[in-house]
Order: structure tokens, then C-alpha cells, then sequence
């Protein structure tokens, strides 16, 4: 599945002036793309407060230090994080660089449908300031017809959804289309499992296996069946959550009650801090290593928002994959989930 990753000079970089290029990895029907992804949630400010100024310099160190894929979403910050790109690329974008973006459909009307995602693809297009993305994601859960859960029902998406994606497709608007894979998961399998096939698919990537507060259903998460599925399907997979909105990292940086998610999960976490600790490395390293040790995951999606936090992951990143030896250490010291 990999691509050996090579060496490159980089103007960016100290010292002897040669800089590790990040590994490659298989994307379907992309071809390939590097191990880590920039994502829009840190540089759209929804992960804390930063700067137009630093998302910017974010975004251009990124793509310095080896990242070729930038993902984004109207939703990240109101529009800011697909602002920041635009400003940052002034719509030139790197040989070999892509961008995804999403849109939050809901349940419209079937004959609403083509206006919705072609209005919200010009407005993404606008910020970006492109004519084209790599990936056009559907940003909401599909669902059964007779459901409570929002999301866009199996038959509007079958019927409807699909055949607009693979219709923009073919007028060349978007290279591929893609699901979120933080739905119900049933629903997930059988997308994954039916013709037209998603490029690309989103999924929890973490060692808690946990989607924190964005589960918003009853049944069990299970990302690893949904990665699994993916992969049979040759299905490209990028691994969100790695440190689950912070509760894989040392310290979480807002106050939470102790039934948030988050929460419950950051106190599941203390003997993976621990036995981060011990490694001399920090959790949030340590998460993201394990999050591209996950087999199957194509790519792994940052919340950075400064070049500060890309850093680490970057250096994270160059450790490379975890041994297994130590994996098992680091499932065995997270609690079970409540």
C-alpha cells in the first residue's frame, strides 16, 4: 500500500538543507498522496483561536514539509478555512497538491437536490478561488428511510444523491465523490459495499476507536469494520480524530463537564498518557503514530491550527509506524468504553 517515502532539498529547512519528504500512500482513484492530510477544522479556527496571518503560514509550511492534500469544508469556520487556502495558494496550487471540501445536504426534496450541491460547490469553488476539487464529500450521515437520526436517507442518496455526484464527475467539476464514515454503520458497509463505489470515505482513526461527541446514534461505532470494508473496496480512507478533539493529548485546552465525551474519553486515556510519558514522547505524537499504524487508513487528517502543532506532527510522522510490539502496549492501557 506504501510508497517509499524519498529525500528532497526544501528551502524551509535548517541545518544541511535537506528535508524528509513525507511517505506516499495509495488514494484510490487519486493515485497516491501524503501519509498526513492538513484539514480545514485548525486553519478555519473551529479547534481554537488563531490568526488569518498563522492559518495562512500554516497552510504554505504544510505544503513545504511535504503534505499534498488539504482538506476543507464550508463548515470550518464559516468559510474561513476554504478563505484562508484561497488567500494562501491565490488559486495556484503546487503540482501534485489536491483539495477536498464537503457539503451538509440534510433530507431535501429529490428535486432540490442538483441546486444544493452545485450552489454550495460554486461557493467553496469562490473561496478556494479553483475551478475544480479532488474530492466532493457528502457531510452528513446517510440513514435509514424510517429513522429519528438527521442525516440524508438511503433512498434520497441512492435515488438522488449519488447519480448528481457521479454526474458532476463527468461534467469534470470534482475528480471523485466521498462519504462520511461517522455515521450509522450498517448504512456506511452498504454504501461502501454498492456500484458506484465512493472514492473516498472519512473515518475515526484512533486508538479508542471512539467518534467522541459526534456519535449521534445508538449502535456501536465500529470504525475498523468501516476502514476494513473500505480497503476491500479499494476505497481511499482518511483517518480523522487521531487525538479525538483533544482527549488523546496531555492536557485538554477547554473545560468540559465530566459527561462530555470528550471528557470521558481523555479519562479513559490516563494510562496512554502514561505509557506516553514513559516513551519521552507526547501523547498527541504518540496518538497520531498510532492512528497511521491503523491498516487501512490512507492518510491521516490534522486539526492543527499553527505550524507549531503541524510540527509535531510532522516529526510524529517521520518516527514512522508503530511496532507492533508496542501497539499492543498502547491498546492494553486504555480503558474500556463506558
Amino acid at each position: 500500500m506504501f510508497v517509499t517515502g524519498v529525500y528532497a532539498r526544501s528551502a524551509s529547512v535548517s541545518g544541511d538543507g535537506y528535508a524528509r519528504c513525507m511517505q506516499q500512500r495509495s488514494f484510490g482513484q487519486l493515485g497516491t498522496v501524503s501519509a498526513l492530510t492538513l484539514g480545514g477544522g485548525g486553519v478555519g479556527q473551529v479547534w481554537g483561536a488563531t490568526t488569518r496571518d498563522e492559518s495562512i503560514a500554516t497552510v504554505r509550511d504544510a505544503l513545504d514539509l511535504g503534505i499534498t492534500l488539504l482538506d476543507m469544508a464550508p463548515s470550518y469556520g464559516n468559510g474561513e478555512a476554504e478563505s484562508v487556502v484561497g488567500e494562501a495558494l491565490a488559486g495556484r496550487l503546487p503540482d501534485g497538491v489536491r483539495i477536498t471540501t464537503k457539503f451538509g445536504l440534510g433530507n431535501p426534496p429529490a428535486s432540490e437536490v442538483r441546486a444544493l450541491l452545485e450552489r454550495s460547490l460554486d461557493e467553496s469553488f469562490a473561496r478556494l478561488r479553483v475551478s475544480f476539487v479532488d474530492v466532493f464529500f457528502l457531510h452528513n450521515m446517510i440513514v435509514p428511510d424510517d429513522t429519528r437520526y438527521r442525516g440524508t436517507s438511503r433512498s434520497l442518496f441512492v435515488e438522488t444523491v449519488r447519480p448528481e455526484f457521479e454526474r458532476l464527475v463527468r461534467l469534470g467539476r470534482i475528480g471523485a465523490w466521498g462519504i462520511t464514515g461517522i455515521g450509522v454503520p450498517d448504512q456506511v458497509i452498504e454504501t461502501l459495499g454498492e456500484d458506484p463505489v465512493p472514492g473516498a470515505v472519512q473515518c475515526i482513526a484512533n486508538l479508542l476507536d471512539s467518534p467522541g461527541g459526534l456519535k449521534r446514534y445508538a449502535e456501536p461505532a465500529n470504525p475498523r469494520d468501516i476502514i476494513d470494508a473500505a480497503s476491500r473496496r479499494e476505497v481511499a480512507v482518511m483517518g480523522i480524530r487521531a487525538v479525538q478533539a483533544g482527549a488523546l493529548t496531555d492536557a485538554l485546552d477547554r473545560d468540559l463537564p465530566a459527561d462530555h465525551p470528550e471528557m470521558i474519553d481523555f479519562n479513559r486515556a490516563s494510562g496512554f498518557r502514561a505509557l506516553a510519558k514513559e516513551l519521552g514522547e507526547s501523547a498527541a505524537s504518540l496518538a497520531h503514530r498510532y492512528a497511521l499504524s491503523i491498516n487501512g487508513v490512507s492518510t491521516v487528517v490534522l486539526g492543527v491550527k499553527n505550524r507549531t502543532e503541524l510540527r509535531e506532527c510532522i516529526a510524529a510522522e517521520a518516527k514512522g509506524p508503530l511496532p507492533t510490539e508496542l501497539i499492543v502496549r498502547i491498546d492494553s492501557s486504555v480503558a474500556s468504553a463506558i
